[in-house]
């Protein structure tokens, strides 16, 4: 499993083991709470701001939409989202990502991203959750983070590293559940697509 640059690596080691004569298999897991599938709270760039043991789970579960961009695009717009009907709650943008498989083996910087532009429609879109197919919604090499920072500050939290390969573009219902890490500036979480 790949880790963003400058994040912990993910380390698993057993620790008890029944093959080594133990009574029970156990093993330590060392991540950090951005690793894999993981939802970024406001906490997450806004010091004073909720944490992921803080959000709704009534926002973070409930009828999504999945979008797909076109497999051309490196970044997405206004343009790519064009197609997005206003009041969508939920926002999934399944992108050249899924198909490269952007999240396994290792970290792909030339992963698609959500342009600032793209985040403004979003807000006048009213999305109040959105997720993407890359560990990171946007690519910002000055370090600035503007689209984290505008969606965030609006209180919008973004789901990030969902494998969305086998889904097909629609109408789902999500259940997105991060680890409840009590002040958690991110929680890896177990998302679930099922029809709607």
């Amino acid at each position: 499993m790949p880790s963003f640059p400058g994040d912990p690596p993910v380390e698993i080691a057993s620790v008890r083991s029944i093959a080594r004569g133990d009574p029970y298999n156990l093993s330590s897991l060392r991540l950090g709470s951005h690793t894999g599938t993981h939802v970024d709270p406001p906490l997450h760039f806004l010091t004073r701001s909720a944490s992921v043991d803080r959000l709704d789970l009534d926002l973070l579960s409930g009828p999504a939409l999945l979008i797909d961009v076109p497999a051309d695009r490196t970044r997405i717009g206004r343009e790519e989202l064009r197609a997005v009907p206003a009041g969508t709650t939920r926002l999934l943008l399944r992108t050249a990502n899924s198909s490269r498989g952007a999240n396994v083996g290792r970290f792909d910087t030339e992963y698609v991203s959500l342009t600032l532009d793209g985040a403004r429609r979003l807000l006048e879109l009213e999305v109040r959750f959105v997720g993407i197919d890359a560990l990171s919604i946007e690519s910002d090499p000055s370090e600035r983070f503007p689209v984290h920072r505008k969606l965030l500050g609006h209180s919008v939290p973004i789901l990030e590293g969902i494998l969305l390969a086998e889904a097909a573009p629609g109408s789902y219902r999500l259940d997105c559940l991060p680890l409840r890490l009590k002040d958690g500036d991110g929680g890896p979480a177990r998302a679930v697509l099922r029809p709607a």
